[in-house]
């Protein structure tokens, strides 16, 4: 999927739609946050800004993380590093824009999966710029992403605006 959306969606997004490259941003929810993070952070130049709800942040501390890496990468933990946003974070990766990230403190899965406060941790350690907004009641679901999705889509909308000017 990397090289997918980094590569041919990327360009095809370009292509099809007669979409300026600097106008290209990235977001999603759960494992599509965190791909959406680690994209961001792997290939600056192709995302102007980058968005994620409920990513898992750390999955080389999680679980599923581990379980995933462990299924398509192998046992070599030092190639899981690149597909995870916070050990990016650590190894010197940035985004030039500040990332935002929506996570529900009701999410079951927060504390032993999504780890976000490491995340939270190697960014303000870093000076990775990051809003990190952690919602007070909201769980994992789809109703969480639709409560907030039309502030990601103006955080991105400005940022596009910003790289107009």
């Amino acid at each position: 999927m990397s090289d997918y959306v980094s590569e041919e969606l990327h360009t095809l997004v370009q292509k099809q739609f007669s979409i300026d490259h600097r106008m290209i941003a990235i977001s999603g929810h759960s494992m599509g946050g965190h791909g959406a993070l680690t994209l961001g952070l792997r290939f600056p130049e192709k995302f102007c800004s980058v968005s994620a709800f409920s990513p898992i942040v750390n999955p080389v501390q999680a679980p599923w993380g581990q379980k995933a890496f462990m299924g398509y990468l192998g046992d070599d933990q030092s190639k899981w590093l690149e597909y995870d946003a916070t050990e990016l974070i650590k190894a010197g990766r940035r985004h030039p824009k500040t990332l935002l990230v929506e996570q529900g403190l009701a999410d079951p899965f927060l504390k032993t999966q999504l780890l976000t406060e490491n995340f939270m941790e190697a960014c303000q350690q870093a000076r990775q710029p990051s809003t990190i907004h952690m919602r007070d009641g909201y769980d994992h679901s789809y109703y969480f992403v639709s409560t907030f999705i039309g502030e990601h889509i103006d955080f991105h909308a400005s940022e596009m605006a910003s790289r107009l000017q």
